[in-house]
C-alpha cells in the first residue's frame, strides 16, 4: 500500500474511516468497474490503486457514500464529505438525493433543549418575584403584570441576530423585527425576494444577498428547535417535492402564510415543520452550490483517469476477461 503520490511524490494523507484502505483524504471509486483512486490534494492527480487493495475498500466507500449527505452530483460524478473529513467521489449514476431526519434531528433537538432551559430559567426568576412578594405581603395583580411586562420587555428588547448587508450596513434585528420577515417570488429567474423589517422600516433584498441574509435569520426564528416528529415532518415536506429547489420555489409562491391583512409570505405564519424545512433546504442548496464548480473539474479529471485505468487493468487480466464480465453484468442487470 503506497502512501505518496505517484506524480508529485507528496504524502497522500490518511483517513480513519476506510478500514481496508486508510490512505488519502479524497477517494474516488467506481463500484461497477471495481476502480479505486486516491486523489492527491497537492497536484490533483488520480492515483490508481492496485487491484488486490480495492474490493473491500470500494464496498466501504459505497456504504459510506450512501449514508453521507450528498451535496452535489452530475450524471456521472457525485461528491460527498464524511464527518471525519474524508471526501468521497462516486463514479456512476447518481443516487437519489435523500433528506434523512438524522441529519438535522440532533441540531434541532439541541436547540429545543436550550429553549426549554431558558424558559425554566425565566420561570425561576418570575417565581422568585412572586415568592418575594408573598413573603412581604405585597403580592398583587399589579405586581404580576409588572413582572410579566419586564420579561416581555427583555425578550423583545434584545438583539437576536446581526445581519450585514452588501452596502456595509449591519441590521440588528430584535424579536418584533423577525416577525416582519417575508419571502416572495423573484422579479425574474430562480430564487426569492426577502423582506426584512427593522422597526417600521421595510427593505427588500434579492439574489445571493437575500439567501445569505435569510440563512442568518432563519436559525433565530427556529431557535426553539423541534421535536423528532416535527423534524420528520419537515424532511417529508422536502422529499414530497423531490428537491430543495422545488421546495423553495413552492414555499415562496402563492397566497399562503398571510397576516391579518391578508398579505402573504410571512415566515412566522408558516407551520413549524415548514419553517424547519425552509432552513434545511437553504442549507442544502448553499452547500451544494459551493461544490458545483469543483464537480465539473472532477468529472473532467475522472474521464482522463478512467482511460488510463482501463488500459492498466486490462494489462493485468487474462485475454477476454473484460468481455466476459461485461456480458455477465448485462445478464445480471
Amino acid at each position: 500500500m503506497y502512501t505518496t503520490c505517484m506524480f508529485c511524490n507528496k504524502p497522500l494523507g490518511e483517513n480513519q474511516v476506510v478500514e481496508h484502505f486508510p490512505v488519502g483524504r479524497r477517494l474516488a471509486f467506481d463500484s461497477a468497474r471495481g476502480r479505486l483512486w486516491v486523489v492527491c490534494r497537492r497536484c490533483e492527480r488520480w492515483n490508481l490503486t492496485p487491484m488486490e487493495e480495492r474490493w473491500e475498500a470500494v464496498e466501504t466507500c459505497e456504504r459510506l457514500f450512501e449514508t453521507t449527505r450528498v451535496r452535489a452530483s452530475t450524471d456521472n460524478v457525485g461528491l460527498a464529505r464524511h464527518p471525519e473529513g474524508l471526501e468521497l467521489v462516486r463514479i456512476g449514476e447518481p443516487l437519489r438525493p435523500e433528506f434523512a431526519a438524522w441529519r438535522y434531528g440532533d441540531q434541532f433537538g439541541r436547540r429545543r433543549k436550550r429553549a426549554l432551559l431558558y424558559s425554566v430559567g425565566g420561570m425561576a426568576v418570575f417565581g422568585g418575584v412572586i415568592l418575594g412578594g408573598a413573603a412581604t405581603g405585597v403580592i398583587s395583580g399589579a405586581l404580576l403584570a409588572q413582572s410579566g411586562n419586564v420579561i416581555n420587555a427583555w425578550t423583545n428588547g434584545r438583539t437576536l441576530v446581526k445581519v450585514p448587508t452588501d452596502d456595509g450596513r449591519v441590521l440588528r434585528l430584535k424579536n418584533p423585527d423577525l416577525v416582519g420577515t417575508r419571502l416572495r417570488p423573484p422579479g425574474g429567474g430562480a430564487g426569492f425576494r426577502l423582506q426584512v423589517r427593522k422597526g417600521k422600516k421595510k427593505e427588500w433584498f434579492e439574489g445571493q444577498e437575500a439567501e445569505r441574509m435569510v440563512g442568518l435569520i432563519l436559525p433565530r426564528m427556529n431557535r426553539r428547535g423541534g421535536k423528532a416528529r416535527t423534524v420528520r415532518d419537515a424532511v417529508s415536506e422536502i422529499e414530497h417535492l423531490g428537491h430543495p429547489d422545488a421546495f423553495l420555489s413552492d414555499v415562496v409562491t402563492g397566497d399562503r402564510f398571510t397576516d391579518k391583512k391578508g398579505i402573504p409570505g410571512y415566515v412566522n405564519k408558516m407551520p413549524s415543520p415548514t419553517k424547519l424545512a425552509l432552513e434545511m433546504a437553504l442549507h442544502e442548496e448553499q452547500e451544494r452550490r459551493a461544490l458545483e464548480g469543483e464537480l465539473k473539474e472532477l468529472e473532467a479529471a475522472w474521464q482522463a483517469a478512467e482511460e488510463i485505468a482501463a488500459i492498466a487493468d486490462d494489462l493485468l487480466l487474462p485475454e477476454g476477461t473484460t468481455e466476459f464480465l461485461d456480458q455477465n453484468r448485462s445478464s445480471a442487470d
